[in-house]
């Protein structure tokens, strides 16, 4: 008999709700595994505006993660990191303490959550930037949060737009150059596929996936979209 699959945690990515992440949620559902998002508002991630510390967005992410094991009787869980989701992640699985903020002086925010992960899987999020506003946390993530051994890492880049520095492709071109210093190349429309993959990291990159949901498009959280990537974990 096969053993049930392990419950798993979505982490939204930056300034998002919870609520566009149910498509996720229901197609995750239906490929057996039990779902919980993290219960985001938009306004939980005012705090966390200017670069400052993500902190407050961490200790959501624990409260979750132990009411999913609580609730289920699970000792371990996946986590599923959408966008900046998937670097918030990779802090929550760290052995160096995250206190780069004065804000998180003496403040515990760092749970070494990885022996309770088996999986992480980070959709469309760059793992690199050259933004002011995100380097600095980004920087910590490059240098201190390697990856755990045992744990398995998925990252997944969409390629379904090019950047190019013409009408209708400025905004791409800005955002791949912004995150790892060169516009014109492939992603999803806002992370280039470069920035979205690891090494050492399970890499996959899915045609015609874009970043975030929109009417007639697919992206990470679309059901076949999510068959794609959701498959062995």
């Amino acid at each position: 008999m096969p053993r049930p699959l392990l419950p798993t945690v979505i982490l939204p990515g930056y300034l998002a709700s919870a609520l566009p992440y149910r498509e996720m949620a229901q197609s995750l559902e239906a490929l057996g595994y039990p779902v919980q998002i993290v219960p985001l508002r938009r306004r939980d991630w005012l705090p966390t505006l200017g670069g400052r510390s993500m902190r407050p967005i961490l200790q959501q992410l624990d409260q979750t993660v132990q009411q999913v094991m609580q609730q289920t009787g699970s000792a371990a869980v996946n986590l599923v990191g959408h966008s900046a989701g998937g670097w918030i992640c990779r802090i929550y699985l760290g052995e160096v303490p995250y206190d780069i903020h004065p804000s998180d002086t003496g403040q515990g925010c760092l749970w070494k959550a990885h022996p309770q992960v088996k999986a992480l899987v980070t959709l469309g999020t760059p793992h690199v930037s050259q933004e002011r506003w995100t380097k600095r946390n980004l920087d910590f993530v490059k240098t201190h949060c390697a990856l755990q051994p045992g744990l398995r890492y998925r990252c997944v880049a969409g390629k379904a737009a090019y950047g190019q520095r013409i009408w209708g492709s400025w905004l791409t071109y800005s955002s791949y150059e912004m995150t790892s210093g060169q516009g014109n190349c492939w992603g999803d429309g806002i992370t280039p596929i470069e920035a979205a993959h690891l090494a050492g990291a399970e890499n996959l990159t899915l045609e015609q996936v874009w970043h975030s949901p929109q009417a007639g498009r697919l992206w990470y959280g679309s059901p076949s979209v999510v068959a794609d990537w959701a498959k062995d974990l």
